[in-house]
């Protein structure tokens, strides 16, 4: 391949001459030591290279060799449970290599080439395969079964193949192509980051991707195949919702990046992930889990391969017929970084010295995701979907700020977090009167016939409660919660509980930090109904001070502590509410009209 030469270092920017034949997007090796740098700009011979390493001791003079490939990552088997940097190294390995503080220019597979894995065909010689489809299958571990698929773009007849253990570069079966010619069939592809991967169809996604978080499953929720964004001030708890998406989302497969992230919150995936268990299989997290870990004291220029890395590995995951969840903290990093090569290249800036181009590139991101058919002659069986989920860090938690509008302007769910509730200790700190889903029109169906056909009912009632509340809230500062009618005053204590006993959720607590759809949907109903009863026992003489002493709130504060196997425990307590508001001062005729239940 061509040699170019260095001409001028610039931090993470070289600026190299002589690589005519050379491409955008190109990687090429910079250096005596063989840094690993990208190809972001060509004029004429000359190319400006992202190096994805530091550039401390380079100068001009230095050579540059063209590998003529994109960026590329690995994917077959292996993949999980791997902690990966930005441009897919395996950390584990480079650290048995090179020790705890990673040398220049170190390099090591994505995928082990040692390691042989159980090969299962299920095609057979003179079958015909198009790109896509299933040749075959490894169980990489306990929880999911890796399927070999025929790499996008070939089509012909299996000449050979056969089971057995081999590497991912050893050739399983040869396929003949349509042209005559004979390739090797192996279980690892070789995809350029910055390219999708392709697909059949792409399909209308309308199941949620439950996550266990009261305040994202009922009132702001994602479909699979969704996007969403959630923006915050430093403190306010966007690292810990994501690693509780992470934990307990329904997908079968997270990839999680930490881009930019600082060192210690990256060290807290690396410990806790291990040890946690998954849910829905009971096997430790990772074994469903990628992790790309780059953090805010690595270069500056490798956020950006890392964003496309993960989004790559995630695609892969989704043609097999996988539901992928993809967290990406932060992109404001990543856009920093984009901010600081646009500087260096010297572009005209945009907003707050932002390239002109930052909208573009975070649309092209967020629109990988989304819920498709999978190529192969299956194609309309087999669906799969990634879920991207993008923190944003503005200075100061300004949502004005160019990176968290810019993403508002693709995304369909907006989990907005305030620091005033981060200080109030209520978590997760999302501001359920700014916060928005569009996707709730669409994951409707799948809760009335999942859930309960009153569930959309009494979360748009849950949230008209607090509306009004946040209308009242002023009267009561100026003038005092005796200045509101009994009405009002019932309503400011049923938001109170919203707020308190189901928006509020405890991710360290082991009964409070997953509650599924069905017990979210009890514990509203719950809520609604003392406030339905305190409101029936009032207009019956009852004394506001006793139905708001009622014993059975003690109860309902409690309730969603409570485990699947208490289910039966919400008619308990639903009883309760009808027997002692309706004792609550209430004349006896009254008593034996609300003795019934619900009117």
């Amino acid at each position: 391949m061509e040699q170019g030469k260095i001409v001028k270092v610039a931090g993470p920017l070289v600026v190299a001459e002589g690589l005519i034949e050379s491409k955008m997007y190109d990687l090429v090796r910079v250096g005596a030591e063989g840094l690993m740098g990208e190809i972001i700009e060509m004029r004429g011979d000359r190319a400006s290279i992202q190096v994805y390493e530091e550039t401390e001791g380079l100068g001009p003079g230095d050579p540059v060799d063209a590998t003529g490939a994109p960026l590329s990552v690995e994917l077959g088997p292996g993949m999980l449970e791997s902690v990966y940097d930005g441009v897919q190294r395996p950390l584990d390995v480079l650290e048995r290599m090179a020790g705890a503080f990673l040398a220049r220019g170190v390099t090591a597979p994505g995928l082990d080439r040692e390691k042989r894995w159980e090969f299962t065909p299920t095609v057979s010689a003179g079958e015909r395969v198009i790109g896509g489809d299933i040749i075959g299958t490894v169980q990489e571990n306990v929880v999911i079964e890796h399927r070999i698929m025929v790499p996008p773009g070939v089509s012909g007849t299996i000449a050979d193949i056969a089971p057995g253990a081999y590497t991912v570069t050893d050739a399983v079966g040869h396929l003949t192509t349509d042209g005559g010619d004979t390739i090797a069939l192996t279980m690892m592809q070789v995809w350029p980051v910055r390219m999708a991967r392709p697909y059949a169809r792409r399909l209308s996604a309308a199941e949620p991707l439950t996550t266990g978080t009261r305040v994202i499953d009922t009132f702001f929720p994602i479909v699979k195949g969704g996007v969403a964004c959630i923006p915050g001030p430093f403190g306010a708890g966007k690292t810990v919702t994501q690693h509780q998406i992470a934990k307990w989302s329904n997908a079968e497969v997270v990839i999680f990046i930490g881009c930019g992230e600082r060192g210690n919150e990256m060290t807290d995936v690396l410990m806790e992930f291990p040890e946690l268990v998954d849910p829905y299989s009971g096997e430790p997290l990772m074994k469903r889990t990628v992790l790309v870990a780059n953090t805010s004291n690595m270069p500056v220029a490798a956020r950006e391969a890392s964003v496309y890395t993960g989004i790559t590995m995630a695609e892969y995951f989704r043609d097999m017929g996988y539901n992928v969840v993809l967290q990406a903290d932060s992109t404001s990093r990543w856009a920093e970084a984009m901010r600081e090569i646009s500087g260096r290249l010297e572009e005209m800036p945009g907003d707050e010295g932002f390239p002109a181009y930052l909208g573009t590139k975070l649309a092209a991101f967020y629109e990988r995701a989304g819920k498709v058919e999978c190529l192969g002659a299956d194609s309309g069986v087999r669906n799969g979907s990634v879920s991207v989920v993008g923190s944003v860090s503005p200075p100061g938690g300004d949502l004005s700020e160019p990176v968290v509008q810019n993403t508002l302007r693709v995304v369909k769910v907006f989990w907005a977090l305030q620091d005033q509730l981060a200080f109030q200790r209520h978590f997760p700190a999302i501001d359920w009167l700014t916060s928005y889903s569009l996707y709730l029109d669409k994951v409707e169906t799948y809760w009335n016939a999942e859930v309960s056909e009153e569930y959309r009912g009494r979360r748009d009632r849950c949230m008209a409660i607090l509306q009004r509340e946040n209308e009242l809230a002023e009267i009561v500062r100026l003038v005092g919660l005796e200045a509101l009618s009994p009405e009002e005053q019932i309503l400011m204590e049923t938001a109170k509980s919203i707020r308190e006993d189901f928006l509020q959720q405890n991710a360290f607590r082991d009964d409070d930090q997953f509650s599924s759809l069905k017990e979210q949907d009890l514990l509203l109903k719950t809520i609604l109904l003392f406030h339905e009863r305190a409101i029936e026992a009032h207009a019956a003489g009852a004394a506001l001070k006793d139905i708001f002493a009622a014993p059975v709130r003690e109860r309902i504060t409690r309730a969603k502590y409570l485990g699947p196997e208490d289910i039966d425990q919400y008619e308990s307590i639903a009883s309760d509410i009808e027997t002692q508001l309706v004792g609550g001062g209430a004349n006896e005729d009254a008593r034996a009209v609300y003795a019934g239940g619900e009117r």
